[in-house]
């Protein structure tokens, strides 16, 4: 017997925000956490980097094969399985603290994140009224980033116990499945799974003609997040920057996201999500490449990361509601398929590139890494042609009626 509650659409929405806000918990703690305690028993920072890179090798494996148990299992199997997932594995860290080990952990606890935050994508986009859709997707990238915000802190509690991070992490986990278990089991609805007969490769092929740059922005966040916190943690150490510091700074681009996160999400279904895209790229970019010169000052610092976080902290949900816009919506659930794997593609070239900067060059090298990259990006959007801007124009008008 179901209860009110199961049926509520307010309640199912903020019960997936939480689940996000999990998810973004546990990756945000992980990165620098294993960061700083591989730099401490001598790890090179390209070896750190490759073992990072493992949480993301786990989304990119998973990826190709989650839209089907979706389409036939329902959502709250998918997100149940990949709370289990991620809750046993960061138990298991404390006990074995050998490169692989963790390495095999960080893969399965990227499959684990992933299956929870495609669920939640899907479910989220399509429930949400296309007028709606910005606002609803800005407060889910919202939460992910309170949680990664979080996570970072974490790290303090080295110093008083290396088992406490790892604990605290898991009983999250777990705490959160009480929460889904209180949902009733919803599937992608029949249009969206029978509105495509197009095999699996044609789906994939659609969406890149359709909407190749609205990906683009998973992929620059994975590459932003992950050298974030995964790189920097071994960058400050070596610049002398402490780890307090690296604690402040961290979760520091996250409150900047936190400002902007939900007026932009408005600000792009009224003037266009690309508009707001490319502003944001532009401004980032800026951002990241004035902290090689301010690294002197820590508070010079932490005010470009505050500023940074502004712009770019809502890369990805900005960057699924633009692709939404774009595409049928028989092509949901492909396309977050697709935005999960540009992200993950952008997490394991993240740390690797920053590790290769930080063992090549000195001053600035993290920096100039991100900023390059989001240069990149805007240049990519810039040339998208007029035909996915028609596309956005179209949906716009009918959200107007």
């Amino acid at each position: 017997m179901h209860t009110l509650k199961e049926n509520n659409p307010v309640y199912r929405y903020w019960v997936l925000v939480a689940m996000v806000m999990i998810a973004g918990f546990s990756q945000g703690m992980l990165l620098p956490l294993l960061a700083i305690m591989l730099e401490q028993i001598g790890i090179s920072s390209s070896l750190n980097g490759l073992n990072a890179a493992g949480l993301y090798i786990g989304i990119l494996l998973v990826s190709p094969f989650i839209e089907k148990p979706v389409r036939h299992f329902g959502y709250k199997p998918v997100i149940v399985t990949g709370l289990i997932l991620v809750a046993t594995s960061l138990l298991l860290f404390p006990f074995w603290q050998v490169f692989w080990f963790w390495f095999m952990l960080r893969v399965i606890v990227g499959i684990g994140d992933n299956l929870i935050h495609y669920a939640t994508q899907v479910w989220i986009t399509s429930t949400s009224p296309k007028a709606k859709r910005g606002r609803n997707l800005s407060i889910y990238g919202l939460a992910f980033g309170i949680g990664f915000g979080i996570g970072p802190l974490m790290t303090r509690l080295l110093a008083i116990n290396e088992y406490l991070p790892f604990i605290i992490a898991s009983v999250t986990s777990l705490l959160s499945w009480g929460f889904i278990m209180l949902l009733r089991n919803e599937w992608p609805d029949n249009q969206i799974e029978t509105g495509s007969r197009l095999n699996t490769f044609g789906r994939y092929k659609k969406v890149l003609s359709l909407a190749w740059f609205a990906l683009l922005p998973g992929f620059c966040y994975g590459f932003l997040e992950a050298s974030l916190h995964g790189s920097f943690p071994v960058y400050a150490l070596r610049s002398g920057i402490t780890i307090e510091w690296v604690s402040i700074l961290l979760p520091s681009f996250v409150v900047g996201s936190l400002v902007t996160q939900l007026p932009l999400g408005i600000l792009s279904d009224k003037i266009g999500r690309k508009n707001v895209l490319l502003s944001v790229l532009f401004l980032g970019s800026i951002s990241f490449a004035a902290m090689a010169f301010l690294e002197s000052s820590m508070l010079g610092l932490l005010l470009c990361f505050i500023i940074a976080g502004m712009f770019l902290g809502s890369l990805f949900s900005l960057g699924i509601a633009y692709l939404a816009d774009l595409i049928p919506s028989s092509l949901i659930p492909t396309g977050n398929v697709m935005v999960s794997i540009c992200f993950a593609l952008g997490s394991i070239v993240g740390p690797v590139v920053g590790g290769i900067f930080i063992d090549l060059f000195e001053t600035g090298s993290i920096y100039y890494s991100i900023s390059g990259m989001l240069l990149f990006v805007l240049i990519a959007g810039l040339v998208f042609k007029q035909r996915q801007e028609d596309s956005e124009v179209n949906v716009m008008k009918q959200n107007a009626v």
